[in-house]
């Protein structure tokens, strides 16, 4: 078998590592992390959530006349939203995540999205992953920029291989770029020991992969990433989480609570990891949407069980750790002919932690009357996602404002917000 193919079997099924040519120096990862480092997790929901059934505008009278079977009908009323304030709730099927609301640690910006007015999902998700809209000859993710323009951490040299972590198959355009990111696996097989876990497989790869080249230093970065995400995740609390699932019978239906808890037990474990992501696809809900329950509730029950599992399961890591769930873009305010919506503009955003102003509805709300809307379709989108994005950087890494330039091109951010979603 030649050595090339040897590499990528020795690989397979083991944590996958994303090395550019500018990452070599994340070989070097024995100094001790910072005692409270700042982490950013991201949930992607593809597929564009409907964010009017998210957060509902219940006092809106156009909301109600818009969707006659899929609204929600107002706090109070059967199958009704839960009131966040005078003006909007959040649906039912979110109601773990009241706590955190009550708590001040989760808060939303309404009609918040990407100014391109693109309705393909595609185009849409490269571009908010990208965080240039309109321009697809960026090459890179602006998670993936972050991570070069973060400074390490006290007493680390270089970048550790998981300083960056992708939950999943596949990278993903947001951590395209040279940096270094860790793929983790979803499910349960994320944890479990790979052929080159045993030693005397794993000795014949290290033995054969030894050298200075750039095939070796892929597999030695490689290598590393997997034993640092193995002994993070492989603890002695974590073989008990493992010995209560078992306990307690079949697995969930959806997967993302079992990621989330897991994503959180990484986090907590392993101070190295500053960034991650995750994605969660099924929101194009073109037909038999729902209201209260329905297609787009039974999606959302375990998402929200899955933010509150990451949210109770870091602990106090919490309170460092900003958790941005976002989608590429809205869907229309009138249902249409299959009791679903279709593609729109203006979404919401979400945003947990610590670091949170939470508590409330962030951002200018335009209203849903049709002469307010995108199109004459869809809600408007008065705040930029980026906006958003550079209150992270800035108040939260306390990036400069050179190095928002370099994270965000051709975004003004400085100028841009008129609220303050990140504490600082």
């Amino acid at each position: 078998m030649q050595r090339r193919n040897l590499m990528r079997a020795g690989l397979a099924g083991m944590t996958t590592f994303s090395v550019g040519r500018h990452a070599l120096a994340a070989l070097n990862t024995d100094a001790h992390p910072a005692d409270r480092p700042r982490r950013l997790v991201v949930v992607f929901l593809r597929g564009a959530v409907d964010g009017l059934n998210v957060v509902v505008p219940f006092s809106d009278p156009a909301y109600r006349s818009s969707r006659p079977t899929i609204g929600l009908r107002a706090p109070g009323q059967p199958g009704g939203a839960i009131a966040l304030d005078a003006h909007f709730g959040l649906h039912p099927a979110l109601s773990p995540l009241m706590p955190l609301w009550t708590a001040g640690k989760l808060g939303f910006v309404h009609a918040c999205g990407s100014p391109d007015p693109s309705r393909s999902h595609f185009d849409a998700q490269d571009y908010m992953e990208s965080a240039t809209p309109g321009r697809k000859s960026t090459q890179d993710g602006w998670m993936n920029r972050l991570l070069g323009l973060l400074p390490a951490e006290t007493g680390q040299a270089g970048a550790a291989p998981t300083r960056g972590i992708s939950v999943g198959p596949v990278l993903p355009r947001i951590y395209a770029g040279p940096q270094p990111v860790a793929n983790l696996a979803s499910g349960d097989g994320a944890g479990k020991p790979t052929a080159l876990d045993r030693p005397r497989v794993g000795a014949a790869f290290d033995k054969l992969y030894a050298g200075q080249d750039s095939l070796s230093a892929a597999y030695q970065a490689s290598r590393q990433a997997h034993r640092e995400v193995m002994d993070s995740l492989q603890g002695p609390e974590a073989q008990a989480q493992e010995m209560l699932a078992a306990n307690n019978g079949a697995p969930l239906p959806n997967g993302f609570p079992a990621d989330a808890a897991r994503l959180a037990r990484l986090l907590r474990n392993d101070a190295r990891v500053q960034l991650a992501f995750m994605a969660v696809g099924g929101w194009d809900t073109h037909a038999n949407q729902g209201a209260d329950t329905g297609q787009l509730a039974s999606r959302l029950q375990p998402l929200g069980h899955g933010l509150a599992a990451l949210a109770q399961g870091l602990g106090p890591v919490f309170e460092d750790t900003v958790i941005l769930v976002m989608s590429e873009f809205g869907r229309t305010v009138r249902q249409n002919g299959n009791g679903g919506t279709d593609h729109g503009h203006g979404n919401v955003l979400w945003a947990l932690g610590g670091p949170v102003a939470g508590g409330q509805i962030h951002g200018r709300w335009p209203g849903l009357d049709p002469s307010a809307q995108y199109e004459g379709r869809d809600l408007a989108v008065t705040t930029d996602y980026r906006d958003v994005l550079a209150q992270v950087a800035a108040r939260h890494f306390g990036l400069s404002d050179q190095d928002l330039s370099a994270l965000l091109p051709g975004h003004h951010a400085r100028q841009a917000s008129s609220f303050s979603l990140i504490k600082g």
